[in-house]
């Protein structure tokens, strides 16, 4: 067995976790993702400003604190904080002088080789696990990478531990579902997770822990925190990060495609949740590639609207400003705070609406957009304020996947001696269009008839949402202790019309749903809910976070047997 501990889910994560998780417990491994669509947009601005950055700095400056313990308590580090440059990340990590031998993986960087897109900002295919695993095979303390994918710094450190091959298919694709359930950080323990009301007070008061895989030979892994850190793991908590961020039944990576409905997990023990049975196929023949381009500029003006004949003033000003506005922009509405009946604050008797503008050309929505709006103060609805002084625009991108052959990405390793590898290619690929239809049979629980009741969906389920790019994912689960005949309702009941009338923001849009009985859910993919990604999109919830809480808030008729 191998122990693998998470200490970042995201650029910007809890500084002090690297060294809280290397004080915290035993662990083989320790390692961090740092890296999003967003944050490859966020370093490829930094690149352009000063070609010597493009990594994430706050990774630099926690192996500063923190590298003399781990190397002390024999822990190697692992990351994919490399971003742009990991050869530079490695050489400011050198710089150190610490005794650690230091090695990085790239070959993912493809900016200006795609001809789709030439003029990339950033373009980065998704490369594996396999060049970790030779790093830390020839003796590196700390690896660092471009962008492989999230679960492959986990997978990585397994491969080199228990020696798989390429075609360990089960065993790989269990250590990429610990890896999935560990690579957020604390999403796993508690954090965002709808049922947070059944965590004990003391769990919630203190900061949540990070979470930690120890990952058996055979691939199966059980899912823990360190002792005295807050927070939990428990079958539902996994589930939720499970059902984060996927798309399909199929999970396709670089080094295995991952039957996502093969997974079961189990309770075995206080803060402790087994993940078995995982089964897994070759990987598919083509790399990922995340696209970000520069898409233009952006701005918006948020009016406070305030007491009665709200939709009215909204008209008004709207009527009154796409008479000023110039043509050119993309202009959006949008609306959101419903004010409260008869409340007694004014806080509570206004909603905002936001009028954002994208446009190629900074001064198209610059003084262009702010000043018609600011002009009308007083010669519109009354109560007329904005809730901020007019902004600059600022630059958005835009993300688009790609596809590319195996040989357009090597995946190569730099030793510490300096010598360098070239990962081989995988020894068989799956089919080119993988994702297979959905079959589904019912568990035959038994739905209980009866009379129906409209109640909030999160009543009977918990969710968890996100963004892949343009696309919104949203998992619904029923949680442990209810019903499991409500699984089938569940199972039964979600179809692509009664996502539409949960959530009419999705009405026109393309969706996509899988069962996953063994897990009590179902995931949902609603394209292009986000336009052309969170950097771009000018949705009061850009990355589809509140989501699946929205969803949860909405009411319907479940029938009451399962309530």
């Amino acid at each position: 067995m191998i122990t693998i501990g998470n200490c970042s889910g995201f650029y910007g994560d809890r500084f002090s976790a690297m060294r809280d998780m290397l004080e915290g417990g035993r662990l083989d491994v320790l390692t961090g993702d740092y890296l999003a669509e967003l944050t490859m947009l966020i370093l490829g601005k930094d690149a352009l400003k000063d070609p010597t950055t493009g990594y994430a700095k706050t990774f630099l400056r926690q192996v500063a604190d923190s590298l003399d313990l781990a190397l002390q308590r024999d822990v190697k580090i692992v990351s994919n904080a490399g971003g742009l440059n990991p050869a530079g990340l490695a050489k400011a990590i050198e710089a150190l002088g610490t005794s650690a031998k230091v090695a990085y993986v790239d070959g993912d960087d493809l900016r200006g080789r795609l001809d789709s897109h030439p003029d990339a900002l950033t373009a980065n295919a998704y490369l594996g696990a396999f060049g970790i695993a030779h790093a830390l095979d020839s003796g590196a303390d700390i690896v660092v990478t471009g962008r492989v994918t999230d679960a492959s710094v986990v997978v990585g450190p397994a491969i080199a531990h228990h020696g798989w091959k390429r075609d360990s298919y089960d065993e790989l694709a269990g250590a990429v579902v610990a890896g999935h359930v560990i690579e957020c950080g604390t999403q796993a323990t508690g954090g965002n997770f709808s049922g947070f009301m059944t965590m004990s007070p003391q769990a919630r008061a203190r900061p949540l822990g990070f979470p930690v895989a120890e990952i058996a030979v055979d691939g199966s892994s059980i899912i823990t925190k360190q002792d005295e850190t807050g927070g939990t793991v428990t079958v539902d908590t996994v589930t939720a990060q499970l059902l984060y961020e996927i798309q399909g039944p199929l999970y396709l990576g670089p080094d295995v495609t991952t039957d996502l409905t093969s997974i079961r997990l189990e309770e075995v023990g206080i803060d402790r949740v087994a993940i078995t049975g995982v089964t897994g196929t070759p990987p598919p023949a083509t790399l990922k590639v995340a696209v970000n381009s520069l898409g233009g500029y952006r701005n918006s003006v948020e009016f406070v609207l305030t007491g009665p004949d709200i939709d009215a003033k909204a008209t008004w000003l709207r009527d009154q400003l796409d008479a000023e506005l110039p043509i050119g922009p993309d202009y959006t509405w949008s609306t959101y705070r419903i004010p409260a009946p008869d409340s007694p604050t004014e806080e509570g008797a206004a909603c905002i609406l936001r009028l954002s503008a994208r446009a190629a050309d900074a001064d198209a929505v610059g003084r262009a957009l702010t000043a018609p709006a600011i002009e009308l103060a007083l010669a519109t609805y009354p109560g007329f304020h904005v809730t901020a002084p007019p902004g600059r625009p600022s630059p958005f991108g835009i993300y688009k996947p790609a596809y590319v052959r195996r040989d357009r990405a090597p995946e190569t390793v730099h030793l510490p001696d300096g010598s360098t590898y070239e990962v081989p290619a995988p020894l068989a690929y799956a089919e080119a269009s993988p994702q297979r239809p959905q079959t589904f049979a019912s568990p035959a629980f038994g739905v209980p008839v009866g009379s129906l009741r409209s109640v909030p969906l999160g009543d009977l389920v918990y969710a968890r949402s996100g963004d892949k790019g343009g696309d919104a994912n949203l998992g619904l689960w029923v949680p442990q202790g209810r019903p499991d005949a409500a699984v089938e309702w569940l199972l039964r009941t979600v179809d692509q019309g009664w996502v539409r009338q949960l959530l009419p923001e999705a009405e026109e849009l393309t969706i996509d749903i899988t069962r996953l009985p063994h897990l009590r859910g179902v995931n949902i993919v609603i394209h292009d809910l986000l336009g052309e990604g969170v950097a771009a999109s000018t949705r009061f919830d850009p990355q589809a976070k509140g989501l699946g809480e929205w969803a949860r808030s909405r009411f319907v008729d479940i029938p009451e047997g399962l309530l």
